[in-house]
Parts: structure tokens; C-alpha cells; sequence
């Protein structure tokens, strides 16, 4: 696995059965096919023992992590070894596993899953699979910072100034383009949407969002976009119209066969959102703050993540003002990169994720998680800390919320649980999130 630069991770995707490679994402320089046919036979070697291999981690510190999906896929995500080394494996296995499962719903967001399945020409597949390319290398580059959703499974929100006005006008575009589905995308995360859009599965949403990211970077002004919901309607597509109405501001519905594409844009962009065009420019200056001007945060907080548990939601954010007296100073990319370790870390050792508690034994040994960890205990941790050369860290769970923040080196260890309880106070007081 030198073949890897140091924290480069490289896909790869082989039929489950035969073995064949479809595709290979990430890594500046690709995998000789006879170290792929290797990978893929030490997993299929396994299975003929009744072993299921999942993960391994080499010499170097690199990792391994092999899932197959509906006996028909088989992901590989190979890791060189990062900054963290052969210390950070557990982090680094639900990363490599998230990776996969959203990599195979984006896949089936994109063709379906019949043609994923029923592989009838490997040809003419390994051909389509090119269409979900710039969706998978988004998932793999990581590079929108502050959007989590990828990780958590939660929605990225921004909680706009305006919403009522957002808010209404959604509702009305999607009933006037035949949809009860319908979003407004602002610097890539939600910022209003219909009720029926937040009763899709959590993993759709997300990967919905990511997929207008994607669509958005492509420069186009608009698009019809035929996609199928990996758990809602995995075999039946549906259209996804999606219209930019400023840099940085995308609205989409999901519908039938009407309206039209052009109906839609030449009749109702203009008639739901040019009335609202001052509200999208505020909320594009509002930027990625996420929170409401009503919303004061503590000094002490660096950065945030805070997920709602019932409605699977996040909103997160980096203070780029906060004081940092006798502490290093830390820039904002490495905050949000140290604001996921710490979400990662707190979910594998005290906090559960949120789509762990209805997987099944098989399921949870396929992800390799370490979920059993957080069931050894005779109790349900609420809150944990964890100090770095860098930062302090903090997490704190209620029934409904889970809390995460970075605090600077200087607040004295005490303080952490009041900063803490009171900056959830806060943002649900003025937000009702």
C-alpha cells in the first residue's frame, strides 16, 4: 500500500461475484490490477471459511475496508496511512465505512438499483457508472468545509434571518410544479424545505443535497435529473428539477412527468423567487455562519456541531473571531477537520450514532464499527471531554440533541461543561431547533 500518499484514499469497485473491476476512484496513482485481484480474493477467500472480512490495517498504517452490497457490489476504500497513524484506527474505520455506504447509495441514486443488481452487461455498466463519478469524487475529496452531513447522516442546515419568507416560497413552487417535495439549497445546506421532503430517509436527503452540490458546481443553470431514492423508491426514478436562482442559491423539486423543464423556469422561478431575490441575497451574505444573528455564542467557542436527534438536522459552525490567548492558533479548515475527529471519536467510544440503533448484528459487523463499546456500558454516557495539544473538546447528549464543541487551550477544564450546557440553551431558545 505505498503506492498511497499518506491519508489518500482510493475506491475501488468489482462485481461481487466474478471479481471484475468497474472502477476506480481517488489516489494519485492506481492500484496494479494484481494488487485489486489480490484484495479481492483474500475477501472471497474468507467467505468460503464463513469469515466476513471487513477491515484490516497494514504495517504502515494504511487501512483496508471491504463491503459488499446485495451480493452484487463489491467496495473496496484503501487508506494510506495519516497523520494519525495506526492510533487513529478506530476514526479511521467509520470514515472508510461511512465512505462505502454512501458511495453505494449514490450509485443507486444515480441508475437504480436493477441495473446494480442484475448485471447483465459489465460493459455497458462500467459505462453508466461514469455518470455517478462527480458525486463519488465529491464524497471522496471531502472539500466543502462544514458539511458534515456525510459523516453524521444529518441534514446540513442554515437557519436563515428570513425563513418564513424561504419557507413559503418553497411550498409554493413545489405545489405549483405538482411536488410535495421541494428544497432551497444555500451555500450547500438546506435552508427551507417542505414537510414531505424532511419525511425522506435521512442517508436521501444527504446524499440529495450532495447531489445538488454537485449539479451546482457543474455550472449549469438548470437541469431535469432522473434519480431514485435508495430507500424510498430504489427501482422507480423520479425527476429532480433543479434551477439556480443566484451564485451560491439552488432550489429543487421532485415530480412526475410535469411540468416541463422549461415551464417550470420560464413560469415559475420567476413567479415564486423573484419577489424574494433581497431575502436569497441576505442569506448568501449571511454565509456559512448557519446561525441566526439572535444567536450570540459564547468566546470560548471555536467551533460547534449540533445535531437534533428526532429529526435527524444538524447546524454547525467555525468562529473565526474567537479569542485564543495562550492557546495555538488554529485555522479554520483545521477546525472543522478537528470538529469531525472529535464527532468521531465521541459516537465510536460513548455517544451512539443515530442509524446504529436499528441495524441489525450482520449489518454491524459488515460496517466494522465499534458501536459494541457503546453497548458495554451499564449506562448511557451523557457527556465526555477530551483534551488535545491543540484544543479542548466537549460532548454533550440529551434525549433530543448532541452537542459538540472545540474550546480553546486556555478555558480551564471546569468551565466546559457550563460553556457547554449553556451555548445549547442558547441556540435552542432562540431557534427552537
Amino acid at each position: 500500500m505505498m503506492m498511497l500518499q499518506d491519508g489518500s484514499t482510493q475506491l475501488l469497485c468489482l462485481t461481487a461475484s466474478s471479481g471484475v473491476p468497474l472502477f476506480t476512484r481517488g489516489g494519485s496513482k492506481q492500484l496494479p490490477f494484481s494488487i485489486i485481484g489480490s484484495l479481492n480474493g483474500v475477501h472471497m477467500f474468507g467467505g468460503g471459511q464463513g469469515v466476513v472480512l471487513s477491515c484490516c490495517e497494514t504495517e504502515g498504517g494504511g487501512k483496508l475496508v471491504w463491503r459488499v452490497f446485495q451480493d452484487s457490489v463489491m467496495l473496496i476504500a484503501v487508506t494510506g496511512s495519516g497523520p494519525g497513524g495506526p492510533g487513529k484506527s478506530r476514526e479511521s474505520d467509520v470514515c472508510l465505512q461511512r465512505l462505502l455506504e454512501n458511495v453505494w447509495n449514490c450509485m443507486v441514486l444515480v441508475l437504480g438499483q436493477d441495473e446494480l443488481v442484475s448485471v447483465r452487461n459489465v460493459g455497458r455498466l462500467k459505462r453508466d457508472l461514469r455518470s455517478c463519478f462527480s458525486l463519488i469524487d465529491q464524497l471522496l475529496e471531502d472539500r466543502h468545509e462544514g458539511i458534515l452531513g456525510n459523516l453524521t447522516h444529518c441534514a446540513d442546515l442554515l437557519l436563515p434571518p428570513n425563513s418564513t419568507l424561504l419557507q413559503q416560497a418553497v411550498d409554493g413552487f413545489a405545489q405549483c410544479a405538482d411536488s410535495e417535495f421541494g428544497c432551497l439549497i444555500i451555500h450547500g445546506r438546506i435552508a427551507a424545505a417542505t414537510e414531505k421532503w424532511w419525511r425522506l430517509a435521512p442517508q436521501e436527503i444527504v446524499l440529495l443535497s450532495a447531489l445538488m452540490r454537485s449539479l451546482s458546481a457543474s455550472g449549469s443553470a438548470s437541469c431535469d435529473y432522473p434519480v431514485f431514492l435508495p430507500q424510498g423508491s430504489p427501482t422507480v426514478a423520479h425527476r429532480l428539477l433543479r434551477f439556480q436562482l443566484l451564485p451560491g442559491a439552488d432550489v429543487c423539486v421532485l415530480c412526475g412527468p410535469t411540468p416541463s423543464l422549461h415551464r417550470a423556469e420560464t413560469g415559475l422561478v420567476v413567479r415564486f423567487w423573484r419577489p424574494v431575490m433581497d431575502t436569497l441575497r441576505d442569506c448568501l451574505a449571511f454565509g456559512e455562519h448557519c446561525l441566526p444573528a439572535s444567536v450570540t455564542l459564547r468566546p470560548e467557542v471555536m467551533a460547534l456541531l449540533l445535531i437534533n436527534r428526532e429529526t435527524h438536522r444538524s447546524v454547525s459552525s467555525v468562529q473565526t473571531n474567537h479569542s485564543q490567548t495562550g492557546s495555538p492558533l488554529i485555522s479554520k479548515t483545521r477546525c472543522w477537520e478537528l470538529l469531525k475527529l472529535f464527532y468521531i471519536f465521541s459516537t465510536t467510544r460513548y455517544f451512539t450514532q443515530q442509524d446504529t440503533l436499528s441495524v441489525s448484528t450482520e449489518e454491524r459487523a459488515q460496517r466494522g464499527t465499534t458501536v459494541d463499546y457503546v453497548f458495554g456500558f451499564s449506562h448511557q454516557p451523557l457527556q465526555c471531554y477530551l483534551v488535545t495539544e491543540e484544543c479542548k473538546s466537549y460532548g454533550l447528549q440529551t434525549p433530543q440533541h448532541q452537542l459538540f464543541l472545540l474550546i480553546p487551550l486556555s478555558v480551564p477544564t471546569y468551565v466546559l461543561r457550563t460553556v457547554a450546557t449553556q451555548t445549547l440553551s442558547d441556540i435552542v431558545a432562540a431557534t427552537g431547533f
